[in-house]
């Protein structure tokens, strides 16, 4: 099937048709005009081509019927901060893996997989390579999956992804271009990184009690930054991960202070994270503007299957609910306890579906398991 058929797919209701093989709109074009005698020329060619291979379905237009709840299945997608040198090395033996990284590094005129795998690992963990790096191995790992299982992607209903991997699942969705969608990620990972530069700030884990209170404690830490002379400092919730267990993020001297008053707190543990900057918080603010330039060029679709978005936790409406809304996941908590309840909500008695995370890590479903163990039962891991 060539892309303009599967296109046409988008008027009918399958589950999971196969939406994100669906990655470039240029995928059924051809290069007839171009001299290959030139090295643009070249690149052009071959990417045209990349992008057409990625363009292939992996099922048939017939109408499916009804599915019991078990069999359907959840994509989920990880963020920044799970990487690690040495991510992606076990898909390659994947044609479509090797395939995405070819044309993520035919896009990005650098190749992304070589730090993905040697590093090295500070160079990785730059927010300009790492976002990246995650966004193209958990589509990667898709492909693994795709070979391996593809009834989990023909009968997905739902993905939803964490801060980067929100855009991971529009991207699966169909909501927008593979490619477009790396130089979008790209804007944002350069946005993100001038902020932090801007303003040093850190991110971590923090296990708490029933008597802990985050609020007065996140203030304090703020009053401590302005007795420092830190420029309007900020210290807050910035991912809602599940019962007494947040990600508090702000600048480096508020996250030292509550480290270091953690016993006074009640703050039972906090532990850092592999970011470089206080993501999800005012700090992030010069980011959005970059972001939301980026975001109005490209032509969004309505996703085929149901997004969640991080801001509220409520799935994408349309296209242009995911113009208004994803721009504000720079600045804005990560709701993912409350994305969790809200997909996994259902009736007494109703199955759970199979959940996949795709990608480096196995974070998602062990949050999973704390928010919803039952739904975590079926839940598996598809590593880059």
């Amino acid at each position: 099937m060539n892309l303009r058929n599967l296109l046409n797919l988008r008027k009918s209701h399958f589950i999971g048709n196969s939406s994100w093989s669906r990655w470039s709109s240029d995928a059924a074009k051809t290069s007839t005009t171009e001299s290959p005698a030139t090295a643009d020329s070249i690149d052009a060619a071959k990417r045209q081509q990349l992008l057409k291979d990625l363009a292939e379905p992996v099922e048939t237009t017939r109408q499916r019927p009804t599915i019991n709840p078990k069999d359907t299945s959840v994509m989920l997608f990880p963020g920044q901060g799970t990487q690690y040198v040495g991510m992606a090395k076990d898909l390659l033996k994947f044609p479509g893996a090797r395939r995405i990284f070819q044309l993520a590094n035919e896009v990005l005129k650098y190749d992304l997989l070589k730090i993905c795998l040697e590093g090295p690992r500070e160079k990785l963990n730059r927010t300009e390579y790492a976002q990246l790096a995650v966004m193209v191995s958990s589509l990667a790992a898709l492909e693994k999956l795709r070979e391996e299982r593809p009834r989990a992607i023909e009968n997905c209903v739902a993905a939803a992804g964490f801060s980067l991997g929100e855009i991971t699942a529009l991207v699966y969705a169909g909501a927008m271009e593979f490619d477009k969608a790396l130089k979008l990620v790209q804007v944002r990972a350069l946005a993100m990184q001038t902020a932090c530069d801007k303003a040093a700030g850190t991110m971590a884990m923090t296990i708490y009690g029933p008597d802990t209170n985050l609020g007065e404690a996140c203030s304090k830490a703020k009053q401590w930054c302005l007795d420092l002379g830190v420029e309007s400092p900020y210290c807050g919730i910035a991912n809602y991960m599940y019962p007494h267990c947040k990600v508090i993020a702000g600048n480096v001297e508020a996250l030292e202070f509550l480290e270091k008053n953690s016993k006074v707190l009640k703050i039972r543990r906090m532990k850092r994270l592999a970011v470089s900057g206080a993501f999800h918080t005012p700090l992030m603010d010069s980011a959005v503007e970059p972001f939301v330039k980026a975001l109005k060029t490209i032509k969004l679709q309505d996703p085929i299957i149901r997004v969640y978005s991080n801001v509220d936790g409520k799935p994408y409406r349309n296209a242009r609910n995911v113009l208004t809304q994803l721009p504000k996941q720079i600045v804005r908590p990560v709701k993912w306890e409350q994305t969790l309840h809200e997909m996994y909500e259902r009736q007494q008695g109703v199955e759970f579906p199979r959940t996949f995370e795709c990608g480096p890590g196995k974070g998602l479903i062990q949050v999973l398991e704390k928010v919803n163990a039952k739904a975590a039962q079926s839940g598996h891991n598809i590593l880059a």
